[in-house]
């Protein structure tokens, strides 16, 4: 079997960790062939591991994606690039990793799976908490009805602690320009997903209350608290902070 040439777009802190996993063999069957990012440096990084001097590199992601360097695209840029990528990588025939969360904008989003369902490519985000065999095993118990019927959730996940320098080291983050939102977009998109991922169940309706810079100097939420009602009277809370 051929193995699949992958391309990193973003070789920041998630773009880094997957061309290393590339790299050192972690995933059968793949391998890193191309990477694009605005900084030489951070490709240089990659490049000097061992079995990157083959790897070859792009400073403009149009031009990777028209390179035919590249059998499926790792996406691991700020959100609001998520959907535009993708969409033009499904134009040039290729598969689509997309890091989470999948875009800032509604709409932007469903273009983008109209784009995937029509090219015909695998596309999947990477919510790689789904395979934690701990949430495997609660949604199969809670799906073959072993618990009984889901009454009451509560999420509490509040170790995603952040310093202020943490928030300091880009200008990018937790700010509405460049990453769309806070806590809930940048830290809890895998909670968010396992909390219906795992019970099989869609809140109707949701209110919640997001303080904004509450614990740290940054424009966007830290401090969350909702509250979620479902169709078959079920409630809800979801706790997060990153200053906990």
């Amino acid at each position: 079997m051929e193995k699949v040439r992958f391309a990193i777009i973003g070789v920041g802190n998630m773009g880094s960790v997957h061309a290393k996993n590339l790299l050192s063999g972690k995933v059968p069957d793949a391998v890193l062939a191309a990477i694009c990012d605005l900084r030489p440096e951070r490709m240089a990084a990659v490049t000097s591991q061992p079995g990157g001097e083959t790897v070859r590199c792009f400073a403009d992601y149009h031009e990777l994606l028209r390179s035919g360097a590249a059998d499926a695209v790792i996406i691991a840029t700020p959100h609001y690039l998520h959907p535009t990528i993708a969409m033009e990588a499904f134009a040039a025939g290729l598969h689509v990793l997309s890091e989470k969360p999948a875009g800032v904008y509604t709409k932007q989003v469903k273009e983008m799976n109209r784009a995937a369902e029509k090219s015909g490519k695998l596309f999947t985000l990477m919510f790689n908490q789904r395979t934690n065999c701990l949430y495997r095993k609660m949604r199969e118990m809670i799906a073959a009805g072993e618990l009984g019927a889901v009454r009451r959730i509560n999420w509490i996940i509040t170790d995603w602690y952040r310093s202020q320098s943490y928030y300091d080291s880009g200008d990018w983050r937790a700010t509405w320009r460049g990453e769309g939102g806070g806590v809930l977009f940048n830290q809890c998109p895998h909670q968010l997903d396992l909390l219906w991922w795992i019970t099989g169940m869609m809140p109707a309706r949701i209110r919640a209350f997001c303080r904004f810079g509450q614990w740290h100097d940054i424009e966007v939420e830290d401090d969350v608290t909702a509250y979620l009602e479902y169709e078959n009277g079920a409630t809800g809370v979801f706790i997060t902070t990153t200053a906990d």
